[in-house]
C-alpha cells in the first residue's frame, strides 16, 4: 500500500491517487469536477470508475458524482449518491451529498450552474435535494424534478466501482432500486411556472465539452443592479 493511500484505493496509481490526496475538501472537489474535468457526451452511454474518470479527464453527472464521493471516502468522509430522478422529457441528475456540523451540502457535475454545489446549511437530505427544483428544468423551461432518493452509502457497492477498467452500469441500477420519494406532494404539476429564460441563458455557463477556464470573475460592484433600499432588486 502507497504511502497515505487507504487499502481501498491499492489499486490506484500513484499520480491518480495523488489527485485524490489534493481533493480534501468538498470546494476543491467541486472545483476540480468544474476545471479539471471535460463533459462526457460520449454515446452510447458510459459509467466509468473514479480512476477512469481521473485517467480519461471526463465525466457526466454520476461520474461526477461517483468521483466526489470516492475523493470523500479517499480523505475519511462518509462516501454517498443521491439520485435526482426527472419526468419523461428530462434527464435524471446524480450528486454526492456530504454532512459537514450535521448539515447537508452536496457537489455536483452539471451543464447548468444551479444544478453544482450546495453549501452545507440543509438540515436533512430531503430538504437538499428540494433545493435543486428551482433550477432543474428542460430546453422548454419546463421544471421538471419529481423525485429524489434515499442517499446510497458506496460501502454497500463492489469494491471495483472505484478502479474498474469497464463501465460500472451495476450503480446507476443499484440507485434506480433505491427507495425515491415525490418532491410535487398533491401540487398539480400543470400549474409550476416555466424557468426564466434569462435564468437559462445564464445557467449554461461553462456547458460546453471542454471545462471551465480559470478567470479572475468581476467585482459584484461592477454590474448594474438597481437598488430599494439596501435590496437589490
Amino acid at each position: 500500500m502507497k504511502k497515505n493511500t487507504p487499502e481501498d484505493f491499492s489499486a490506484f496509481p500513484e499520480a491518480y491517487a495523488a489527485a485524490l490526496r489534493r481533493l480534501d475538501t468538498p470546494r476543491k472537489v467541486q472545483a476540480f469536477l468544474d476545471r479539471g474535468l471535460a463533459f462526457n457526451d460520449e454515446e452510447p452511454g458510459t459509467c466509468l470508475s473514479p480512476l477512469e474518470v481521473l485517467r480519461l479527464r471526463k465525466a457526466h453527472c454520476l461520474e461526477g458524482a461517483m468521483l466526489a464521493a470516492a475523493a470523500f471516502r479517499f480523505h475519511g468522509r462518509r462516501s454517498l449518491l443521491l439520485d435526482l430522478r426527472a419526468n419523461s422529457r428530462d434527464d435524471d441528475h446524480v450528486i454526492a451529498p456530504f454532512l459537514e456540523n450535521g448539515r447537508w451540502g452536496a457537489v455536483a457535475k452539471s451543464h447548468f450552474c444551479g444544478l453544482r454545489y450546495r453549501e452545507p446549511v440543509y438540515r436533512t437530505y430531503a430538504e437538499l435535494a428540494r433545493s435543486y427544483f428551482e433550477f432543474y428544468y428542460n430546453g422548454r423551461g419546463e421544471k421538471t424534478l419529481r423525485q429524489y432518493s434515499v442517499p446510497l452509502d458506496t460501502a454497500a457497492l463492489r469494491p471495483d466501482w472505484l478502479y474498474s477498467g469497464k463501465n460500472v452500469f451495476f450503480v446507476s441500477r443499484r440507485l434506480d432500486a433505491a427507495r425515491h420519494y415525490g418532491i410535487l406532494g398533491k401540487y398539480p404539476e400543470k400549474e409550476l411556472a416555466r424557468a426564466d429564460a434569462l435564468l437559462y441563458e445564464a445557467e449554461v455557463l461553462g456547458a460546453g465539452k471542454v471545462p471551465l477556464t480559470r478567470r479572475r470573475p468581476p467585482p459584484y460592484s461592477s454590474f448594474k443592479t438597481a437598488r430599494r433600499g439596501r435590496e437589490m432588486v
